[in-house]
C-alpha cells in the first residue's frame, strides 16, 4: 500500500499539472519576431500585416497576454475592425493554418495551443509560429508576456533568407478567403499567409516583411483617398498607421536584412479611371528608391512589379526604372491574362483569392531567383 501510494506521489510531482509556471516578457530574447516592432518597458507593439513571431517551449500549455486598440476614434467604427492571426504548432508557416485567434481588448489571456494537441504529442519542446493575417487598419497589438506550465527555449532565429514586400491590398490578402469576387471584405477574409508574398517566400525558405497596405499608392491612392500620404511615406513608419513620424522606422537597428525588396504598386493610382502625371508618379516611386538604397545600400536590388490595371502603369514603370540613374533596379509587368476574371481566381472586391495570388507568385519567382542567385528550387509553389 505504502509503495502504490510512494509510486502515484512520483507520477503526481513528475507530471505537467504540477509543474512550476513560467512567465517571460514580450520581449525576451528567446522569443524572435519578424517585421516592424517597436519594445515599451517589456511590452512589444506592431501592427503591419504578416508580422510574425516565434515561441519555443515544453509543457501542456502556452498563454499570451496581448491588448489590441483600433486606430480609430469613431466607436462605430472601430467596432468593426478586428485583428485575426494563423497559429501553426510544430511545423512550418503555410496556407493553412492549424488554428485562428483574434486579438481584441486590454489584457487579454489568449490560448494559443489546443491543449489536446500538446497532451496527445510525443514532442519534448514545441515551436509556434504566429503570423498577423490582417493588416494595419485592422489595429494594433501590443503583447505583455508569455505563460507556460513548462519551460521557455530559444525559438528558431531569423532565417537566412530574408525578403522585403512593399504593395497595397494583394500584398496584403485582401478578401483572399472570400468564396466569390462579388462579396465585399470583412476582416475574416484577409489573409497574409496566402498572399502572394508568403508564397514566394516559402518556396525560397525565406522570412519577410510586408510593408503594405489597401487602397495606396505611389502618387495617388484609391479614389484621391489620403492626399500627401501615400506609400513611400508609410514606408518610413514603424506603425502603419501612425502617420506622425515620432516612431520611424531604423533599418540600421533591425536585424532583418532583406536580399531583395519587391515592390508591387500602382494599381491604386489608376483606380476610378484617374491617373496620376507621370511627372508626379516617377517623382515619388524614385523617392520611395532612395529610402530603401538608403536602408540597404546602392547594390541593394529592387523589382518593381506593374498590376495589369491600366496600359500607361508599365509604361510609367519601365520608363522609371530604365531612367533612374540607380543600381540594380529592375522591372516586371503583368498583361490581363496573367489571372482569370471569375470566381476561380478572385475573391472579395474582385481581389485575386489564394489561386489567383499563387499565379501572381509564379510570375514574380523566376527574377528573384535569378536578381539573388538562389536560383529555382525543385518544389511546389504554394
Amino acid at each position: 500500500m505504502k509503495k502504490n501510494l510512494f509510486l502515484a506521489l512520483c507520477l503526481l510531482a513528475l507530471s505537467p499539472l504540477s509543474l512550476k509556471a513560467e512567465t517571460i516578457p514580450a520581449n525576451d530574447s528567446r522569443v524572435v519576431f519578424v517585421g516592424r516592432t517597436a519594445v515599451d518597458g517589456t511590452s512589444v507593439s506592431f501592427d503591419w500585416t504578416a508580422t510574425s513571431f516565434r515561441i519555443a517551449f515544453s509543457g501542456q500549455s502556452l498563454t499570451m497576454k496581448a491588448s489590441d486598440t483600433k486606430w480609430d476614434a469613431d466607436a462605430e467604427k472601430a467596432a468593426t475592425r478586428h485583428n485575426y492571426y494563423n497559429v501553426w504548432i510544430d511545423s512550418p508557416t503555410s496556407a493553412e493554418p492549424h488554428r485562428i485567434i483574434e486579438v481584441a481588448g486590454n489584457d487579454t489571456i489568449i490560448e494559443l495551443v489546443d491543449p489536446m494537441y500538446l497532451k496527445k504529442s510525443r514532442r519534448s519542446v514545441h515551436e509556434v509560429i504566429v503570423q498577423k493575417r490582417t493588416e494595419g487598419e485592422q489595429g494594433k497589438t501590443t503583447i505583455h508576456e508569455f505563460t507556460t506550465n513548462g519551460k521557455f527555449f530559444q525559438a528558431e532565429p531569423l532565417k537566412e533568407r530574408q525578403l522585403e514586400f512593399i504593395g497595397d491590398s494583394y500584398t496584403c490578402g485582401y478578401g483572399i478567403d472570400a468564396p466569390s469576387r462579388k462579396d465585399r471584405f470583412t476582416p475574416e477574409t484577409e489573409n497574409a499567409s496566402r498572399s502572394y508574398a508568403a508564397i514566394v517566400s516559402r518556396y525560397f525558405g525565406a522570412d519577410y516583411v510586408a510593408i503594405a497596405h489597401s487602397g495606396m499608392g505611389i502618387a495617388r491612392n484609391y479614389n484621391s483617398k489620403f492626399k500627401g500620404w501615400w506609400m513611400p511615406d508609410r514606408y518610413l513608419q514603424t506603425f502603419d498607421e501612425d502617420s506622425t513620424q515620432v516612431n520611424r522606422w531604423d533599418a540600421t537597428k533591425s536585424d532583418f536584412h532583406p536580399a531583395m525588396t519587391i515592390v508591387y504598386l500602382g494599381a491604386n493610382d489608376f483606380s476610378t479611371s484617374l491617373a496620376p502625371r507621370y511627372e508626379d508618379f516617377r517623382k515619388h516611386y524614385y523617392r520611395l528608391f532612395t529610402y530603401i538604397k538608403a536602408n540597404y545600400g546602392e547594390d541593394h536590388p529592387i523589382l518593381c512589379v506593374a498590376t495589369k490595371t491600366h496600359e500607361y502603369l508599365f509604361n510609367y514603370v519601365r520608363d522609371l526604372v530604365n531612367n533612374c540613374d540607380m543600381k540594380n533596379v529592375h522591372y516586371l509587368g503583368y498583361c490581363p491574362a496573367q489571372h482569370n476574371h471569375t470566381d476561380e481566381d478572385l475573391g472579395a472586391d474582385v481581389h485575386p483569392n489564394y489561386n489567383g495570388q499563387k499565379k501572381k507568385a509564379y510570375s514574380i519567382i523566376p527574377y528573384i531567383a535569378t536578381i539573388t542567385g538562389w536560383g529555382l528550387q525543385d518544389m511546389p509553389v504554394k
